[in-house]
């Protein structure tokens, strides 16, 4: 119990650190949210007088406080559960964090899911088959997939299969599906809005499994070759249990075990790993605010998206501990 107190409290005082630190960092980069809208005005054609003028009606307020102050009310706010409101959008961060989250979360989890899961069943067959034709062709291609950006690899996928072989073109838009869901189709729970969504999510679920599983297929070689060389599998084999048994019972339950724990940390990262691939695709998420926000200099968003990354990795990373320490025996806490 004292363990868990001491953890708590650590991540509290990290949470409280890293929003201190978030908050002072983004308002030393350079331009500011009135600028960066009154720049996209004046592109646009409109006189520089004119643009400055629209962009003050239209913003709901500017922050003129000094710096100081402003900290003190956002950390007062946080406390109260309200990261401030958005000076691009005009909606409270919550709100539009709110938004953003379901999305990701359904995107990142099911690709995280299968990556982990084809990850997990090939690193233990290669193990097994170590030295053959799939252990040399998945390094490598691990290797290759995690040295090419992600971005790269949606772009790749979105020229391949939707712009070169059609199978994800819209031919009413004339362009490759992206985005959430069919907008033709009304939001809510049918068959028809579900199997949009699901449609829609296979192009970023792809890009995301394409970059992830390798890794993950590696990891479990790793792990198994090293297993298989304890004394307790040995004494299995002795013994004349099944392959299966073996397989399943001695080998597999203890070589994933690692994989567990760093599956509770990616979970963590599921906010900030998904930024490139909602933006290549247009995915309503998390990321997309990320990247809209910190383009608009919108400061209230990128605290508050960033906010949420950081919360999502201490929990992770306590969930983590607590998840090890009750898959192995021997691992006590004091």
């Amino acid at each position: 119990m004292r363990w868990f107190i001491r953890r708590a409290i650590t991540a509290a005082i990290t949470i409280f650190a890293s929003l201190t630190i978030i908050f002072f960092l983004v308002r030393v980069m350079p331009g500011n949210p009135i600028d960066m809208m009154v720049a996209q005005l004046i592109m646009q054609g409109l006189d520089p007088e004119e643009a400055y003028r629209r962009v003050m009606a239209m913003v709901p307020f500017v922050p003129t406080d000094p710096l100081w102050k402003q900290y003190i009310d956002y950390i007062i706010g946080f406390l109260k559960g309200d990261l401030g409101r958005s000076i691009h959008y005009g909606a409270p961060v919550t709100t539009i964090l709110t938004y953003g989250i379901p999305w990701t979360v359904f995107l990142v989890s099911i690709s995280l899911i299968i990556s982990f899961s084809l990850g997990v069943i090939i690193g233990m067959y290669i193990a097994y088959k170590r030295g053959g034709i799939l252990d040399r062709f998945l390094s490598i291609f691990s290797s290759v997939t995690r040295a090419i950006p992600p971005y790269v690899i949606g772009i790749l996928v979105v020229l391949i299969f939707a712009l070169q072989l059609k199978l994800f073109w819209d031919p009413v838009r004339r362009s490759p599906i992206l985005g959430p869901y069919d907008p033709r189709i009304q939001p809510g729970f049918t068959l028809e809005f579900i199997s949009s969504v699901l449609y829609y999510a296979i192009l970023p679920v792809a890009s995301y499994v394409i970059t992830t599983f390798g890794a993950w297929a590696l990891q479990m070689k790793s792990s198994t070759v090293s297993v298989l060389g304890e004394y307790y599998v040995m004494a299995a084999e002795a013994r004349g249990l099944p392959e299966r048994r073996i397989v399943i019972s001695y080998v597999g339950r203890n070589a994933i075990l690692p994989l567990f724990t760093s599956l509770a940390i990616s979970i963590g990262h599921i906010f900030s790993g998904s930024v490139f691939i909602e933006t290549i695709f247009s995915y309503p998420g998390i990321g997309r605010f990320i990247s809209a926000s910190i383009s608009n200099r919108d400061y209230m968003v990128i605290s508050g998206c960033f906010l949420l990354i950081v919360v999502a990795v201490v929990l992770s990373n306590l969930f983590a501990d607590l998840l090890y320490g009750k898959l192995d025996p021997r691992i006590r806490f004091r």
